[in-house]
């Protein structure tokens, strides 16, 4: 059959636009559909802003800082312009990167308008007035339509004004108090960030921690650093009713250790997670298969109608944008170059952009126990970091889950300052299979955080160092001083 295009691709976030430019690079006839701007929720409502945010609320937190040692601030902070520089960052980002131009340049035709199947090869693009635009052919199509926020049915929600992480950083005045539902990662960035910048937060979760993802010991550390900093809690709490008040005011009400509390504030935001967005893409006629988590794919980011793939947040498989990114590539390396190319499962790094950060990869110390694995945790202190101890952040942890004998790191986690970026050692590490003691046997710079990486590795030579090795040595060779107590599994070199 002849189609129009080679290649569609519905959406336009960071997995539609890796895999548009990579259709186009190779000769595909592309086009891109988007129902709104380039660039997703990246670039608008996630990554950019938020990050752009939690700078600005560091800034201000350095500020605070500098006062107690004598420093006079001329005048406080003005959200509103920060909020402001927000806004023009991100546009700023979205001309650089991901301006419809710089695709139409590299042969990659755009169309703006909503997606839904006719049939298998065939999909329609229309307007807000549901009035069909065009509709198009095409051999491949891949499907990258991301998520919207989840909304709760809980009561009330719907009778007051709330924020999500997609209006969020729309606010023109900052609220002098705000309530956050949801303890996951957008809610404790977002928790951090107006705090800092003057606003009384409060968070409300229903399970028993923040952060449930992730190491539960670090984001133990973490919580502790938030609530010095004056962010309220409310775990293991039911909200129940969500209600605004005459004033303007909103009041979230729920059952807390047994008792039923109430915290008014004057801005609401709702964070409790993302849900895959492919509702009105008529899926069926073209016989796609999915679920409420998401379009169902296999590893190489196919569906079970064999020319038609998905990627990124749409599968409910990841939130990520770099994972976003990896599954265009693989989609669209088997769809495009026939390269049959599989999602890399194993080595997901993920981060919480707070300050510190918390970052993770691999299996974590959790799921490795239940799973009855073998492996050994070694630990290193960011107070025992030069550069940490210079810079005044030696709030931090370094664990390693490995295997005893040869170092097989299982998996990593952080809670430090740019344990963001320190992740990425450890996840070359694993995709390529280093080890601890490759780690430890490599040349590190000083003084600097990376170098906290090769210490934490040095720990797999101190824990496997053995006493009857160590007797023997001093024996052979008639050393005079004490062998340590190498008993203490808590010992740190």
């Amino acid at each position: 059959m002849s189609y129009q295009y080679d290649f569609i691709v519905i959406g336009g976030g960071a997995a539609g636009l890796t895999a548009a430019g990579m259709g186009a690079n190779f000769g595909a006839k592309t086009l891109m559909i988007e129902s709104n701007k380039l660039g997703g929720d990246c670039t608008w409502t996630g990554c950019v802003p938020s990050k752009t945010l939690l700078h600005a609320s560091k800034l201000a937190a350095g500020i605070k800082e500098a006062e107690a040692f004598g420093h006079e601030s001329l005048k406080p902070i003005d959200v509103a312009s920060v909020l402001k520089h927000v806004r023009k960052v991100r546009g700023e980002v979205y001309k650089e990167a991901d301006d419809p131009e710089i695709y139409r340049n590299m042969g990659v035709d755009i169309e703006f308008g909503k997606a839904r199947f006719e049939d298998a090869h065939t999909v329609a693009i229309y307007n807000d007035a549901e009035t069909t635009i065009r509709e198009v052919t095409s051999r491949m199509i891949l499907i990258a339509t991301g998520s919207k926020t989840f909304v709760p049915p809980i009561k009330g929600l719907d009778m007051v004004p709330y924020l999500t992480n997609e209006t969020i950083f729309e606010l023109k005045k900052q609220p002098e108090s705000l309530t956050i539902i949801g303890g996951g990662p957008i809610g404790i960035e977002m928790a951090q960030a107006f705090q800092r910048l003057g606003t009384q937060v409060t968070v409300f979760d229903m399970q028993n921690r923040i952060l449930t993802n992730d190491d539960e010991e670090l984001a133990n550390m973490l919580l502790s650093r938030l609530k010095k900093e004056g962010i309220s809690f409310q775990l293991s709490a039911a909200v129940s009713e969500v209600s605004g008040s005459d004033d303007g005011s909103i009041g979230v009400q729920a059952e807390v250790g047994g008792k039923d509390i109430t915290v008014e504030s004057e801005a609401l935001l709702v964070a409790v997670g993302r849900v895959a967005n492919h509702n009105n893409l008529n899926l069926e006629k073209a016989g796609i298969s999915y679920t409420k988590r998401g379009i169902e794919v296999n590893d190489r980011c196919k569906t079970n109608v064999s020319h038609i793939y998905a990627a990124g947040d749409v599968t409910g498989r990841y939130q990520f944008t770099h994972m976003s990114e990896h599954m265009a590539k693989v989609a669209a390396s088997n769809a495009i170059l026939k390269v049959p190319m599989k999602i890399d499962n194993k080595h997901v790094p993920w981060s919480i952009y707070t300050d510190p950060e918390l970052a993770a990869i691999g299996s974590t110390e959790k799921k490795l126990k239940e799973e009855g694995v073998n492996f050994e945790t070694y630990r290193f202190p960011y107070s025992k970091v030069d550069r940490a101890i210079t810079d005044g952040e030696t709030d931090g942890m370094i664990k390693i889950f490995a295997k005893k004998w040869n170092g097989k790191i299982l998996g990593a986690t952080i809670y430090g300052k740019q344990a963001g970026d320190l992740i990425s050692e450890y996840a070359l590490a694993m995709k390529n299979g280093i080890t601890l003691r490759n780690i430890a046997d490599t040349i590190h710079p000083y003084p600097t955080y990376g170098l906290g990486v090769r210490r934490a590795a040095d720990q797999w030579y101190v824990k496997n160092q053995s006493e009857w090795m160590s007797k023997l040595v001093k024996n052979v060779f008639r050393y005079q001083g004490d062998i340590p107590d190498l008993s203490d599994k808590d010992r740190i070199v």
